[in-house]
C-alpha cells in the first residue's frame, strides 16, 4: 500500500513542477508588463498649466481623435445656432390691448367717482396690477377733462394695437418701448404723450415666443454634424515645446502617447493582473488536457517558459514607444521553433499568447497583435516538418509578405502614414521574415540539443548515404547495412500508418545494427553462403556475448560518429530485454544442470522500448528477420508470421512502456503484411529451353555484334 501511494506521489511531481513553473512565469510576464511604464524615460510628470522643461517630440507617428477639439468644435456650432421663433399670435396682441382698456376703463370709473377725495382716488390708481404710475401722472390724469381723457384713452388704444400687430420678440421689446412716442399723434401736448406711453409700456409684450424645443433640437443637430476632429502626429514631430505652457490640447496628446506618468498606475497593474491571470489559467487547461503527450516534461516546459519569457522581455523593454523596430522584431521565430520541435497546434496556441500580450497597452497594439500572429501562422504552415533548407527561405518569404498586407491593410486607410513611411514599414517586414526563419534555424538547434529532440534536419543529414557510418557499415558489413535498409522500409510505413515519425523511424533503423560492423562474420546476413558459421566453434556464452555486444558496440561508435540521442535509443532498444534463444539453449544443453545456466549472460542490456518508433523497429527488426529465413509461400503464412512476432514481443512485456494501442498494433500488422508482401512475392518459374533452343542461344549469329571502331 505504502509503495503504491508513493508511486502516486512521483507520477504527480511533474505536474506540480509544472504548475510552479507557470506560476513563477505568469509573476514574471506581469511585471514585465508593468515595469516598462515605471522606467521609460519618456514619462513625465506634469499637469495642465505646468510650462514644459524640455522639447517634447511624438516617438512614432499617431493618429487620434481629440476630445477637446471635437468638443470645441461642436459648442461653436452650437452657439452658432440662432433662437427659433414661433410665428406671430395676435391673440397676444388682443389680450394686451383688452388689458389696456380694463385698465383705462377703470381709471374713468375712479375719475368720475364724486365721492372719492384725492388722496383717495390716487390710493385707488396705484392699486392697478398691470400698471405703474407714477403719482405725478395719476395727479395728471385726474386733473385732465374728459374730452382730453377720452383722447389718450382712444390714442393709447390706437398705438397699443399699432404696435402689437407687429411682430415684437424678446429683444424687439426694448426698441418698441422707444417707439411709442414717435407714434403718437403730434396734435398731443407732450404732457398728454408722456401719459399714453406711461401706459402703453406695460402692455408692449412678445408676440412671437421662443421655441425652446425647435431651438433645443437645431443645437443638438448642429453638434451631431460636426465631424469628430483629428490630431495627427509625425514620428520626431514637436508634441511641446521649452517653455510652452501645457493646456488641455497639449495635455491630452501627451496623455494619447502615454507620455504622461498617471500619479496612481493602481488601475494599470490591475489590468496587467487580471490579463496574465487569465493567460495562466488557458495555459495550464492546456496542457491538462495533454497530459499524456511524453514531450511536454518538466525540462521541455521550463525551457519554453524561458524563452517565452526572453521574447516577452526583449519586446517590452526595448521596442515600446518604437516606430520600428516593433516591425522588425522576429517573434515569429517562438511560434516557428515550437512547430518544429512540438507540433502546429502547440505552436500557434502559444503564438497567439504571446503576440496578444507583447502588444499588450501599446498604442498602436491591435494591429501590432495582428502583425505578430497572422503572419507567424502562415509561416508555420510553410515550413511544415522544416525537411529543407529551402523550407525556412520560403518561410522567412511569406512572413515578410504577409506582415506586408497587414501594414498595407492598416496603413493605407491611415492618413497619418504617407507611402515613404509605408515603404519603409514593408521593407521593415521582409528583414522581419528573414530574421525569423534564421533565428528559428538557430532556435530549434538549441531546443533539440536540450531535449534531445531530434529534427528532420538533422535526420535527414544522418540518413544521407555519404555519412562516415552508412560507408562503414556498408564496407564491413553490407548483409546487415541491406538488412537495415529493409527493416527501414518496414518500420517506416507502418510508422506512417498509425500517426507516428515515419522519418525518425526509418533513420533510427538505417543505423540500429550499426554494432555489427565491429564483428559482421558473426551475424548471419554478412556471412558468406557454405561458408562455417563461427558460432558452431565457439562456447555458447562467448558466441552470446559476441552477438549482444553489437547493442554496446553500436552505442559507443553512435557517439563516436555523434549521432543525436534519439539515433542511440534506437540502438539500446531493438532488442529491448530479450535474450539470444539459440545460445541460450545450447548452454543448457551443454550444462550438467540446466537450470543453473545464468539467463542474465544471454540477456540484451535493454532497455525495452520506451516510444512508438523504437517498438516499431523492434517489430520490424524481427518480422523482417523472420520473414528473409521462413520465406512464406502465400498470404497466410505471411499474416501468420506477423502476427507469431507481434504476439511474441507483446507476450514478452517489451511492448509495456509504449503508447501502442490493440488498433495500432492491429495497423502495424496490415502494414507489414502489404509491405513484405511486395519484397517477398513469389517469383515466375520460367520454362526450361530444349536442347535445339540452348544451341541456337550458343551460335554466333546470335552474339552481339561488337563495335569495332
Amino acid at each position: 500500500m505504502n509503495n503504491r501511494f508513493k508511486g502516486q506521489r512521483h507520477r504527480f511531481r511533474p505536474g506540480i513542477l509544472k504548475t510552479l513553473i507557470l506560476v513563477l512565469a505568469g509573476i514574471i510576464a506581469f511585471f514585465m508588463l508593468i515595469l516598462p511604464d515605471s522606467f521609460r524615460q519618456s514619462s513625465f510628470p506634469m499637469q495642465i498649466g505646468d510650462v514644459a522643461s524640455q522639447d517634447i517630440l511624438a516617438p512614432y507617428s499617431l493618429s487620434y481623435e481629440s476630445e477637446i477639439l471635437t468638443e470645441r468644435a461642436r459648442q461653436d456650432a452650437a452657439n452658432a445656432v440662432e433662437p427659433i421663433y414661433l410665428p406671430t399670435d395676435p391673440s397676444i396682441g388682443r389680450r394686451q390691448v383688452e388689458k389696456l382698456r380694463t385698465v383705462l376703463y377703470f381709471i374713468t370709473t375712479v375719475r368720475q367717482d364724486s365721492f372719492a377725495s384725492m388722496d383717495q382716488k390716487i390710493t385707488d390708481i396705484q392699486a392697478i396690477e398691470d400698471v405703474d404710475l407714477l403719482e405725478e401722472t395719476i395727479i395728471r390724469i385726474l386733473q385732465l377733462n374728459d374730452s382730453r381723457w377720452t383722447a389718450i384713452e382712444s390714442e393709447a388704444t390706437s398705438v397699443l394695437e399699432q404696435i402689437m400687430r407687429n411682430t415684437l420678440r424678446e429683444g424687439d421689446i426694448f426698441a418698441a418701448k422707444r417707439n411709442i412716442p414717435s407714434l403718437i399723434d403730434f396734435a398731443f401736448p407732450e404732457d398728454q404723450a408722456n401719459i399714453v406711453v406711461e401706459l402703453i409700456e406695460p402692455f408692449i409684450v412678445p408676440n412671437s415666443l421662443l421655441s425652446e424645443e425647435l431651438t433645443t433640437n437645431a443645437i443638438e443637430e448642429a453638434r451631431q454634424s460636426v465631424e469628430p476632429v483629428t490630431r495627427s502626429f509625425m514620428s520626431g514631430e514637436t508634441l511641446v515645446r521649452l517653455g510652452q505652457i501645457i493646456r488641455d490640447v497639449e495635455w491630452e496628446a501627451l496623455q494619447r502617447y502615454g507620455l504622461i506618468q498617471p500619479s496612481d498606475q493602481f488601475q494599470d497593474a490591475i489590468g496587467a493582473a487580471v490579463l496574465t491571470v487569465l493567460i495562466c489559467i488557458v495555459i495550464l487547461l492546456y496542457f491538462n488536457f495533454r497530459k499524456e503527450d511524453e514531450k511536454f516534461t518538466v525540462k521541455a516546459v521550463l525551457l519554453i517558459t524561458v524563452t517565452f519569457l526572453m521574447f516577452l522581455g526583449v519586446a517590452r523593454f526595448f521596442l515600446v514607444d518604437r516606430t520600428i523596430l516593433p516591425y522588425i522584431y522576429p517573434l515569429a521565430a517562438f511560434g516557428l521553433t515550437l512547430s518544429i520541435i512540438f507540433n502546429f497546434e502547440f505552436a500557434v496556441f502559444l503564438s497567439l499568447i504571446l503576440g496578444t500580450i507583447t502588444a499588450y497597452g501599446l498604442p498602436n497594439g491591435f494591429d501590432l497583435t495582428i502583425y505578430y500572429i497572422f503572419p507567424a501562422i502562415l509561416g508555420m504552415l510553410t515550413l511544415g516538418k522544416a525537411r529543407r533548407i529551402g523550407s525556412f527561405f520560403a518561410t522567412g518569404l511569406v512572413i515578410g509578405l504577409a506582415g506586408i498586407g497587414i501594414i498595407l491593410g492598416y496603413r493605407l486607410p491611415d492618413s497619418v502614414t504617407d507611402w515613404i513611411g509605408i515603404a519603409t514599414l514593408s521593407g521593415v517586414s521582409m528583414i522581419n521574415g528573414i530574421a525569423a526563419a534564421s533565428l528559428t534555424l538557430l532556435l530549434q538547434y538549441v531546443f533539440s540539443q536540450f531535449l534531445g529532440i531530434t529534427t528532420s534536419l538533422q535526420l535527414l543529414d544522418t540518413s544521407r548515404p555519404d555519412h562516415p557510418l552508412l560507408q562503414l557499415m556498408l564496407r564491413n558489413a553490407p548483409g546487415s547495412y541491406q538488412h537495415s535498409l529493409q527493416v527501414a522500409n518496414l518500420a517506416e510505413q507502418a510508422a506512417e500508418a498509425i500517426g507516428a515519425d515515419g522519418l525518425l523511424v526509418r533513420v533510427g533503423a538505417i543505423y540500429h545494427d550499426c554494432g555489427k560492423s565491429s564483428n559482421p562474420h558473426f551475424f548471419i546476413e554478412n556471412q558468406i553462403q557454405n561458408e562455417i558459421n563461427p558460432h558452431d566453434e565457439i562456447d555458447p556464452y562467448l558466441s552470446a556475448k559476441t552477438i549482444i555486444s553489437h547493442v554496446t558496440d553500436g552505442v559507443n561508435i553512435a557517439k563516436k560518429y555523434r549521432l543525436p540521442n534519439r539515433m542511440i535509443d534506437f540502438i539500446r532498444e531493438h532488442h529491448g530485454t530479450m535474450h539470444t534463444h539459440y545460445q541460450y539453449t545450447n548452454a543448457r544443453n551443454e550444462a550438467e544442470n540446466p537450470d543453473e545456466v545464468d539467463k542474465s549472460l544471454f540477456t540484451y542490456p535493454g532497455p525495452r522500448p520506451q516510444s512508438k518508433e523504437t517498438a516499431l523497429l523492434m517489430l520490424a527488426d524481427g518480422t523482417e528477420a523472420r520473414a528473409r529465413a521462413e520465406r512464406p509461400k502465400d498470404d497466410d503464412e505471411m499474416r501468420s508470421l506477423i502476427d507469431t512476432v507481434v504476439t511474441f514481443y507483446a507476450q514478452n512485456h517489451q511492448l509495456d512502456d509504449t503508447n501502442l494501442t490493440l488498433r495500432d498494433l492491429q495497423m502495424v500488422k496490415e502494414s507489414f503484411f502489404h509491405t513484405l508482401k511486395g519484397s517477398y512475392h513469389p517469383r515466375v518459374k520460367y520454362p526450361a529451353l530444349n536442347q535445339d533452343e540452348k544451341n541456337a542461344e550458343k551460335s554466333p549469329e546470335n552474339e552481339p555484334v561488337k563495335d569495332t571502331k
